[in-house]
């Protein structure tokens, strides 16, 4: 798997290749317990339905990236992510203002981002977090629970070097005494980009509240998609519902740039 090197971090990652010239790349950011492998084959069936090469990376102290040397995370470490890992990862690969693809951790570094200026074309999220819920504590409590009495340890290690490493610096962080303070709304407003937003009614770690304080706070247009039977992974729960989605937000916007270059190129 090759690797790049971004806020002095090697990471792992896995590039989608199908033809799309002229097209923005999409760029998948996993949740907090996700890696590349993790994503399964619906990256790869994204990018194929829309035409659109795709970027895959394992954030540091996730998959195959660089195992996490500190004790513990700071409570900023999506915005440590979003606003100095992603820029370097972009830049090291050519990438301009991509559509991101986010889920749970992974969509909310994917709004501090786009909010804080970075160029990005559009945003299609599943599960973001924007602010701190109970039920959101009470499940990573029980997941602490779980990976302490049974395989869960044992099942996250086929996909990270540290299971153990990787799952409490993702849970020591959420249970952190300040970190019910944590808030990413201040970043809202500077989204302008067009988003889609999906989220399952049965989420186990965030309430229909996140979406809709997103939309009420957003620039931008903003697509909400509330999914029955589905909880906090809609592309695993609801692969064909999310991918239908995504794909065609997508290309609406690919749709809108062909349009706009047409245009570019009759005014010249």
């Amino acid at each position: 798997m090759p690797t790049l090197n971004a806020a002095g971090r090697t990471l792992a990652y896995e590039w989608i290749e199908v033809g799309g010239a002229g097209k923005p790349v999409l760029v998948f950011l996993h949740e907090g317990l996700g890696s590349i492998r993790q994503w399964r084959d619906f990256p790869e069936r994204v990018a194929r339905a829309t035409g659109c090469n795709a970027l895959v990376y394992d954030r540091y102290g996730y998959g195959q990236s660089e195992v996490l040397a500190e004790a513990r995370r700071s409570i900023r470490f999506m915005h440590e992510e979003a606003l100095e890992a992603l820029p370097q990862v972009l830049a090291a690969l050519g990438i301009e203002a991509p559509i991101l693809v986010g889920h749970s951790d992974g969509a909310s570094i994917a709004l501090i981002h786009t909010g804080a200026g970075h160029a990005v074309r559009g945003l299609a999220l599943m599960a973001p977090h924007v602010f701190v819920e109970p039920i959101c504590t009470e499940s990573i409590v029980e997941a602490a629970r779980q990976f302490e009495s049974t395989d869960l340890a044992q099942r996250l290690g086929r996909y990270h070097r540290d299971p153990r490493k990787t799952f409490y610096l993702w849970a020591d962080v959420w249970l952190d005494a300040a970190f019910p303070g944590w808030n990413i709304e201040e970043y809202l407003a500077g989204v302008a980009c067009p988003m889609l937003v999906i989220q399952g009614h049965d989420d186990q770690y965030g309430t229909m509240a996140q979406l809709d304080a997103i939309a009420r706070q957003v620039r931008g247009p903003c697509e909400l998609v509330k999914l029955e039977g589905c909880g906090h992974s809609p592309f695993r729960d609801q692969p064909s519902a999310s991918q239908d989605a995504i794909v065609r937000f997508v290309d609406a916007l690919c749709v809108a740039d062909g349009q706009a270059r047409r245009r570019t190129s009759d005014a010249a």
